[in-house]
């Protein structure tokens, strides 16, 4: 299980790519000083879950997502007693079908704030996940449409408060692309 104060030094390390990034490390901070439980969706409307993006020499992964039919990187809900790194992995293999490694250590890239379903608000960790180049293989039940993007076409297709983002971690990826193996 993630605490908060695991989460809050991880969260003030990010250099916000925009207003909206920094807004949302704001609310996330203050989010995480309330009481109860930071990630059960059941018990609170407004809650931590965590997201990827999954890159390799093939670009980023984003997919279709089912519900909302806007272009988004995999993630979704913490389970009770998971810590975010692990939904991070559990969502991307649910989601897309591959298996996927956080860096060592791990990179909480960006987080954002935003609606969920059911008048909900999502706080979202969005980490970044190494992957082999395989071809997404999602399961039955979720979206088919999930493939590899380069970064100038991800930032095109995604849902656009997803862009900022997207354009910063081609930008570290190729900054890092030598130091990564997969």
């Amino acid at each position: 299980m993630t605490t908060a104060e695991e989460l809050r030094s991880k969260i003030l390390l990010i250099d916000p790519v925009d207003e909206r990034e920094k807004s949302s490390i704001v609310q996330t901070l203050e989010r995480l000083t309330w009481d109860g439980d930071l990630f059960d969706e059941e018990a609170n409307d407004h809650h931590i879950t965590a997201s990827t993006f999954v890159v390799s020499e093939r670009g980023v992964i984003l997919h279709l997502h089912r519900k909302l039919q806007i272009w988004v990187q995999p993630g979704g809900h913490v389970d009770a007693g998971e810590s975010t790194l692990h939904a991070a992995l559990r969502e991307t293999l649910e989601e897309t079908g591959l298996v996927t490694r956080h860096l060592d250590p791990p990179n909480l890239f960006h987080v954002d704030v935003h609606p969920g379903p059911r008048g909900h608000t999502h706080y979202d960790l969005r980490y970044v996940l190494l992957s082999a180049p395989d071809d997404p293989n999602p399961p039955e039940g979720e979206s088919p449409e999930v493939y590899w993007f380069d970064f100038d076409a991800a930032q095109q297709r995604c849902e656009p408060a997803l862009a900022p983002a997207l354009g910063k971690l081609g930008q570290w990826y190729e900054l890092e692309r030598a130091k990564l193996t997969t």
